[in-house]
């Protein structure tokens, strides 16, 4: 396949997006909501007893609770509870293997990124999951995913600098957010995608191989920094999925942006020194390569080194939750050393950031009023994450079970 043969907007994609779009309630006939708990985070720090106003679909107010006006406005008072921007996922296959969007943000995400899988616009983010993608992964030839999955939908080929700029315009014209690209060899011990593990891109009716026996073509360095100078120039970052040294070794000639795995295999510790030294973005998906024998010691030793993580469980996993993965959550803690704080950053506001969104994942004024909020304190145990008791996108209710036990 080449980058001109039309692998872009599939028509039940948009269709969907644009169905999307068109029976979203209007936001801004809604009532304002004002909603009161014990602990709020907003994206950076904790306010104790505090209070956030909702208007339009945003952030309109955060402050203690007697300095939010309720004037006009629903009141939600969660008492010992803890309100926070809705999780952002960064690693996932949700319109691939037809993961349902409903499931996904009513277990509190509220943003997934989409990284391999159809092409299609960002849509939703108004009592919706909010989902953007990169579309398919720039590969070599029979190259990582093609030998498993085929080329539909998962996998464009490129076999040269033009041909693979141009890829890359054709993508972002589509609405791709971010560029991935597969540099993988396979047969790293462990890993998912190359032993008979279940994987989050597997399927009863995948192509089956022995990554022992075989070593899949990778692109260049040249191919690859193409790629990414012609992402930059178009305002969008490239990820790499990588999970070993020669793969790391392109990616960093290259100027990747971001990893999009904890790396299986352990690195030498300069390539990591010099992913740090070089700004690269690491997505976590620890939880997914919990099998694979140097991802512990790569997350411990990029941290130590000053690396940044983001979160990212890769949603579409058979092992992983079809919402927020608290086990993902508590590997950051662990092995990257991480405060609870610092762990919950990279799943908002860092990672709102990440994607260019200044506002998204923050409770900041003028921010998308996509927050969850659970019982309890979640800086103190992680795992009640999993089971939101309310969740609300672009200020719409999704799931409100304070008020059902009110």
């Amino acid at each position: 396949m080449t980058a001109t043969t039309g692998f872009f907007i599939r028509p039940a994609s948009l269709a969907t997006a644009l169905t999307l779009a068109l029976t979203a309630p209007n936001a801004g006939a809604d009532q304002a909501l004002l909603i009161r708990a014990a602990r709020i985070f907003d994206g950076y720090t904790v306010h104790t007893h505090a209070a956030v106003r909702i208007e339009q679909g945003r952030i309109a107010k955060l402050d203690s609770a007697e300095a939010v006006p309720a004037d006009g406005a629903k009141i939600l008072d969660l008492g010992d509870a803890t309100l926070l921007p809705g999780l952002i996922e960064l690693h996932a296959h949700l319109t691939y293997r037809h993961v349902p969007a409903d499931t996904v943000l009513s277990h509190g995400i509220t943003t997934v990124r989409d990284v391999g899988g159809p092409l299609h616009p960002p849509y939703g983010g108004d009592g919706h999951l909010r989902l953007m993608t990169s579309g398919p992964i720039i590969t070599a030839p029979a190259g990582y995913p093609i030998p498993s999955l085929g080329e539909a939908d998962i996998a464009i080929p490129v076999s040269d600098e033009q041909q693979a700029r141009a890829t890359v315009r054709e993508l972002i014209a589509g609405g791709a957010v971010v560029i991935k690209v597969a540099l993988e060899p396979g047969g790293e011990t462990g890993a998912p995608w190359s032993n008979h593990h279940a994987h989050g891109h597997a399927h009863p009716h995948d192509k089956t191989h022995s990554a022992a026996a075989k070593s899949w073509p990778m692109l260049t360095p040249n191919i690859v920094k193409a790629i990414v100078t012609e992402a930059h120039a178009l305002n969008r970052k490239v990820t790499a999925h990588l999970a070993e040294p020669r793969g790391a070794q392109i990616a960093l000639e290259a100027g990747v942006d971001e990893w999009a795995h904890t790396p299986c295999e352990e690195l030498p510790e300069a390539q990591l020194r010099r992913a740090v030294a070089q700004g690269v973005k690491m997505v976590s998906t620890i939880d997914t390569l919990a099998q694979c024998a140097g991802v512990a010691k790569n997350a411990s030793r990029f941290a130590a080194l000053g690396g940044e993580f983001l979160y990212g469980a890769e949603i579409a996993h058979p092992d992983i939750p079809w919402g927020i993965d608290a086990q993902e959550l508590l590997y950051l803690r662990h092995l990257a050393g991480m405060d609870a704080l610092e762990v919950l950053r990279t799943a908002t506001s860092k990672a709102g950031l990440h994607v260019n969104q200044a506002l998204l994942g923050s409770l900041m004024p003028g921010a998308p009023a996509d927050l969850i909020a659970v019982r309890g304190d979640p800086t103190e145990n992680l795992k009640l994450l999993e089971y939101p008791d309310l969740v609300i996108s672009g200020g719409k209710l999704v799931v409100d079970r304070f008020s059902d036990t009110h």
